[in-house]
């Protein structure tokens, strides 16, 4: 049985999930242990996202575990992205590995950002063969259209706005290339779109200001840029898909060109 809803601080707090099958643990890494077992259960009983798991202390009790150490491996399924901690309410089902992926690209451009260049070939790489393969599927259903069509719609209307385009940018090709039906491409290529775009952008996204090849882009020129993209997919074109993708990623080499020689 799951636990009966509480109320913390005047809010109602969801019941938590059972969680049933845990063992006591006795090893040198117990934190290890107990991160690799609430994993297995989540994976094992399909908890559901967004579902809140047992307290820290009721998963001290049933683990034989001190508090800290579930605190410790609560941490560390977070970092995997499968649990969101949230505080003063608790942990809570994410299922979401994907992150994980983002973290070890993030990390490897920090630590050495003069790879950048290779980062942007990778995803060059990766979004020519999702769009590739994505071309190369049956035709395409009034979802997939509806949902490539609103995401072009909505990189047009960002047209002009720092946040808001890279929000939409990074929903158009994610979208693009989550078609192919390959979970795994998907997520590895909105991990390296996103770091990207992160690292580019980040001297305007910290400043709150916009590069002037952005602030003057019309709505018609954001589509124009992306159009012949969604048009290749939902046409069943490969060739067309990847010439599409590669135009593209030459004309927005050359808008970063333009902005580093402008404040250089």
């Amino acid at each position: 049985m799951s636990e009966p809803t509480t109320r913390r601080g005047g809010r109602r707090r969801a019941a938590s999930v059972p969680l049933t099958g845990i063992t006591p643990v006795s090893s040198t890494r117990i934190a290890d242990d107990v991160a690799a077992q609430i994993r297995a259960l989540i994976i094992k009983d399909d908890v559901a996202e967004g579902a809140r798991l047992p307290s820290e202390r009721d998963l001290a009790d049933r683990f034989g575990a001190s508090r800290p150490t579930v605190s410790q491996a609560l941490r560390s399924l977070s970092l995997m992205g499968l649990v969101e901690i949230r505080r003063g309410s608790g942990a809570y089902v994410l299922r979401k590995p994907e992150s994980m992926v983002t973290a070890s690209v993030n990390l490897m451009l920090d630590l050495d950002e003069r790879s950048v260049g290779d980062l942007m070939q990778l995803r060059l790489w990766l979004e020519s063969l999702g769009a590739a393969e994505a071309a190369s599927r049956p035709e395409p259903e009034d979802i997939e259209r509806s949902e490539i069509l609103g995401a072009l719609d909505r990189l047009a209307a960002a047209a002009g706005s720092m946040s808001e385009w890279i929000a939409a940018d990074t929903v158009f090709h994610a979208t693009i290339v989550r078609v192919c039906g390959n979970p795994y491409l998907a997520a590895m290529y909105e991990s390296v779109h996103t770091a990207v775009l992160s690292y580019e952008f980040r001297q305007w996204v910290d400043s709150d200001s916009t590069p002037a090849w952005l602030r003057k882009a019309s709505p018609e020129q954001q589509r124009a840029l992306h159009q012949p993209i969604a048009d290749a997919v939902l046409a069943r074109s490969p060739e067309a898909a990847r010439a599409a993708v590669a135009a593209h990623h030459r004309r927005m080499l050359e808008h970063l060109e333009e902005t580093v020689s402008r404040t250089s």
